[in-house]
């Protein structure tokens, strides 16, 4: 058995938030217990997204997607509203430290799986070489986002 991906994107809909349009996604991972969704807007006009700091937990993928797909549209644009006041000022170097600690989680996972003989020798260790990587490309972009703001007039 195949430990789960350290994080699957889900497409939800598009809200009008004061005359902007944003996509609205559920990005949701695994965190050894139970699945856990992360609402992520982003501007249709700038590409920006921002993540609300509130959680979607669900028993499966489909749970947390499902649950996230009954929001009401005042509901999500609530959300977005939380997710906006958050302000951050190096969002790429952000979600570029999130990916890497999605990543580190999913590595320690394949770690344990393996271990407990719950995936075979050689594949385990052929997903520990590709997720290590993976990891090793978001490091070395650290660097170019580092010190680097998101443009004045897009943030919020």
């Amino acid at each position: 058995m195949s430990p789960p991906s350290a994080s699957t994107d889900h497409q939800i809909r598009t809200i009008d938030v004061d005359g902007q349009k944003y996509f609205v996604s559920l990005r949701v991972g695994y965190d050894g217990v139970e699945y856990i969704g992360r609402l992520m807007f982003t501007e249709a006009s700038t590409e920006i997204s921002y993540q609300d700091h509130g959680s979607v937990p669900g028993t499966s993928v489909q749970d947390a997607v499902r649950k996230t797909q009954a929001f009401s549209e005042g509901d999500l644009i609530q959300r977005c509203y939380r997710a906006l006041s958050e302000k951050r000022r190096f969002g790429k170097l952000r979600r570029a430290t999130d990916q890497m600690i999605d990543k580190i989680r999913y590595i320690n996972r394949v770690a344990v799986t393996l271990e407990k003989g719950l995936v075979d020798q050689e594949s385990g260790k052929a997903e520990l070489n590709q997720a290590q990587a993976e990891l090793l490309v978001i490091v070395r972009s650290l660097r170019l986002h580092a010190g680097v703001e998101d443009e004045p007039d897009q943030i919020p």
